[in-house]
């Protein structure tokens, strides 16, 4: 086996999963250079004006309440979206989500996005979860959600499943050149 695969050979799961790690990792490895960039620049902007890092420090600690107060929710309503899309946007990339998988990624970042935005009252059971863990909570119940549409509107044959398509630039500029 050669040490260096080919572009083409990308794994979508390895793809989404570092994305998972770090937006725009999956990007940098497919080779679209430009959007893996703009998705760390992304990252570090939402991150550092939101005070993510601070926030995920003092929810993991049970801090809940001190996590809510350095939270920026003008900012951190953004992460929920911007995350989930580096994540499927890699995936498909990579030749993923030929079968609509984009249903489980969008509702994940909906329900996300509604789970920060909660996350100053909504409290389950006795527990004030705040944005970090009801912002993981919306984007779990959103993926199960999501796919559970997808599931039902694929089964009824009301999607067809589109031809494979890699949006990056240099890779359509390879193949008019070829």
């Amino acid at each position: 086996m050669p040490l260096l695969k080919k572009a083409s050979m990308k794994s979508p799961l390895e793809m989404m999963f570092w994305s998972i790690a770090f937006p725009g990792f999956g990007q940098v490895l497919n080779g679209c250079i430009g959007k893996g960039l703009l998705f760390i620049f992304l990252e570090f902007l939402i991150n550092s004006n939101a005070n993510i890092n601070e926030v995920i420090v003092l929810s993991f600690s049970g801090h809940i309440m001190e996590a809510i107060k350095v939270t920026n929710y003008q900012w951190i309503m953004y992460y929920p979206c911007v995350y989930t899309f580096a994540i499927w946007d890699a995936y498909k990339d990579a030749g993923g989500g030929l079968t609509y998988s984009f249903f489980p990624a969008v509702f994940s970042a909906y329900f996300g996005t509604l789970g920060v935005v909660f996350s100053r009252e909504f409290v389950f059971g006795w527990v004030l979860l705040g944005p970090i863990w009801l912002g993981i909570l919306g984007m779990l119940i959103g993926l199960f959600v999501g796919y559970l549409i997808r599931i039902f509107l694929v089964g009824r044959g009301k999607l067809v499943t589109p031809a494979a398509s890699n949006v990056c630039r240099s890779d359509k500029a390879k193949a008019a050149t070829d």
